[in-house]
């Protein structure tokens, strides 16, 4: 029986490179902690529609609201559809104008006078102030987003009116800057300001020094811009950042509807890096169209998970439009905002503006031993797959030498982005196989040495910790790819690891060639083998049944649905029952276990070591040991969703491990037990 060596340098600086990913993994968990400040808002708007609602002074929903956890109210830009409902400005089309005076219900004598020079256009919009502020806001807006030679001042009496050539329906519904009088309401009512302002067409410097001058005095959160382009986008945004960091003022950014990086708008990536990554924060809503259809309490769920899952750190809520059960709509959403708050007040959350990560970026030094580690890690895989190498280790060595000059120049130079998702993708993939291949080894050993039938407690006991040391030896893997990839952009899904399907399927297919280095798969032995080429030969010679081929087809068609279901937008759809299922673990743990850890991968492994325990064929023990990969490389790919805090991916990957073993223990009782009966019933029938 060949005796694989593990190489000791290799096995060194894989010690090195771990200790550095674990000393970054430290940082990154500090740098989570300090950023766990959550801005409840919702829309000014929407507070004063549930105020109308209900009928009562908006002062005192207000009130309440406060009361109840909300810290910031979304204020967005104002459009005449609005002040025209408010009455701080009216505007009219001139067609609406010359139609009255046709039909004699103009009766104001200035405006039938202005009608009469002919300086009323049928196809102009006229815009009447009630509100010397407003009045003075919009001019000044509509100036700047229509140019001077569309809006005209006429006299009326001792009153101006804008005339503006704009198609009035669009008129009516276009942004026309952010409305003093309402901000300064919020501030006063006790609240942050959550501004919304949009960008201008052909955005001048100006145009951002004349958007920001309206915030003078005000209390902001934090500024999330509307529409697709970024205010400044794209020639002014420097000025943008330079007006934000002035007031200390954060950036939000909306998260995308499939939950992974952000809704898009023009210069966000610039306006991001001119600001600083450290002071960007996520910001989610629940859907429209999706909030009627959730209770409260799932509501509240959703929350508590989007933001210790996701990084979400500014909370937009909505009002519920239908009243709860034996509450009025007002009560009903007075205690959605206070359920909320104590949810993530029990989670550990404070209010206020948004929490941000500031610039984390690991010291080179640092990062320069993971890439080091890695490079160690890959040599040390191919010696335990090439039996020529793994004789040889001055060539491991000399491997060894370049792969770690390829990985570590690029990060002490100052760049290296690229070979750190390399780096993660081989932490990802090659880790976790180190770990099952480890256990191989040493099962192999064992196998020859056992004499007798080993009892099922002493099996399961066996079976468990041999689950929890390889769950300890892929957890390597895990610091390593936090290692290879946390900074701020990361943990904000500015960059994102690309390589995450390619790690469901990699980690099997590494830890199959080991296997078949070792063992034959044909005849059982567990001694030295034909090797990896040959066994595959092997079974592409083999004479193959029709049930054979239904066979190799269910387990593509279970290949493809486990690949497709995975990730963030897979469009593979779940059972109702699965995610009853999922909704449960979600409220009894800390963090969920993922399936594929704990109903398939743990469970197969501990089925492996009853396989191997119980010499069962050769063949089952190597299909058990890959479904067990599957469970390793989880994982470790778990890890990879740098959004997530790290506390929650280890808790998650040791939940996993524990509760997926309990579930291989039962497995492997109830298969002992249909033995034992299987084994009664023979002997009744004397073996016929």
């Amino acid at each position: 029986m060949k005796d694989w060596q593990y190489n000791k340098i290799l096995l060194l600086f894989i010690a090195l490179g771990l200790l550095a990913s674990l000393v970054i993994g430290f940082q990154r968990h500090a740098v989570e902690e300090q950023s766990r400040q959550v801005d409840l808002a919702i829309d000014y708007e929407g507070l004063l529609e549930l105020a109308e609602r209900e009928g009562l002074p908006p002062e005192q929903v207000l009130s309440e609201a406060r009361e109840a956890g909300i810290t910031s109210l979304a204020v967005y830009e104002t459009t005449f559809k609005k002040l025209n409902a408010n009455g701080k400005c009216t505007a009219l089309s001139g067609s609406e104008i010359l139609t009255a005076y046709h039909a004699g219900t103009l009766t104001d004598p200035l405006w039938r006078e202005l009608v009469a020079q002919n300086k009323i256009v049928g196809t102009e919009a006229y815009v009447v102030g009630h509100d010397a502020g407003t009045f003075k806001e919009v001019r000044e807006d509509l100036r700047r987003r229509l140019g001077e030679t569309r809006v005209t001042v006429l006299q009326v009496g001792g009153e101006e009116v804008l005339a503006v050539k704009a198609h009035f329906e669009s008129f009516l519904k276009m942004n026309i800057g952010m409305p003093t009088d309402e901000m300064r309401a919020v501030n006063e009512a006790g609240f942050y300001v959550l501004a919304r302002p949009s960008n201008y067409e052909g955005c001048t410097e100006d145009d951002v020094r004349a958007v920001f001058s309206r915030l003078e005095g005000i209390r902001v959160s934090e500024i999330v811009y509307s529409g697709s382009e970024i205010l400044g986008a794209t020639k002014a945004l420097k000025t943008t950042a330079e007006e934000m960091d002035k007031r200390g003022i954060g950036l939000g950014l909306i998260e995308a509807t499939t939950q992974l990086q952000f809704y898009q708008q023009t210069g966000m990536q610039d306006l991001a890096k001119e600001l600083g990554f450290g002071k960007v924060s996520r910001l989610y809503s629940i859907p429209k169209d999706e909030q009627p259809k959730l209770k409260i309490a799932q509501a509240v769920e959703r929350w508590s998970n989007t933001d210790e899952e996701r990084n979400i750190r500014i909370d937009l809520l909505r009002i519920y439009e239908k009243p709860a059960p034996e509450l009025t709509l007002l009560e009903t959403n007075m205690q959605y905002f206070r359920a909320v708050r104590d949810k993530l007040q029990q989670n550990g959350y404070t209010f206020g503006p948004a929490g941000s990560f500031g610039d984390y970026y690991p010291a080179a030094a640092l990062r320069a031993l993971v890439m080091l580690g890695v490079a160690a890690a890959g040599v040390l895989y191919l010696s335990l797959v090439i039996p020529a190498l793994n004789a040889r280790p001055k060539y491991q060595y000399i491997f060894f030498a370049l792969c770690a000059l390829v990985a570590a120049a690029p990060v002490l130079m100052g760049a290296g982005s690229k070979i750190r998702v390399v780096a993660a993708l081989a932490s990802a993939n090659v880790f976790p196989a180190l770990a099952v291949i480890w256990q191989l080894d040493r099962v192999r050993g064992l196998a020859a040495s056992l004499k007798e039938r080993i009892s099922l407690p002493r099996l399961l006991v066996t079976g468990f910790l041999a689950l929890l040391v390889t769950g300890a030896l892929s957890f390597i893997g895990a610091a390593y790819l936090s290692g290879s990839l946390s900074d701020t952009e990361y943990f904000l899904e500015f960059n994102i690891f690309r390589g995450i399907k390619l790690t469901f399927v990699l980690p099997i297919v590494l830890v199959a060639i080991a296997f078949l280095q070792r063992f034959d798969i044909f005849d059982g032995s567990m001694d030295d083998c034909d090797g990896v080429l040959a066994q595959l030969r092997k079974i592409l010679d083999m004479p193959v049944r029709i049930k054979t081929l239904c066979g190799l087809f269910l387990v593509l068609i279970a290949g493809i649905v486990f690949v497709a279901r995975s990730g963030h937008s897979s469009g593979m759809p779940v059972s109702g029952l699965e995610l009853q299922f999922r909704a449960f673990l979600e409220q009894a743990l800390y963090a969920r276990p993922r399936t594929k850890e704990l109903l398939i991968g743990h469970p197969a492994f501990m089925l492996a070591a009853m396989a191997v325990l119980r010499k069962w064929p050769t063949m089952v023990f190597f299909a058990l040991v890959l479904v067990a990969t599957i469970g390793q490389g989880s994982m470790v790919e778990t890890f990879a969703h740098m959004r997530t805090p790290v506390f929650m991916s280890l808790a998650r990957g040791l939940g996993g491990l524990v509760l997926g073993g309990l579930v291989g223990a039962v497995c492997m009782m109830l298969l002992e037990l249909w033995q034992a009966v299987l084994a009664r019933a023979h002997s009744k029938t004397g073996g016929k």
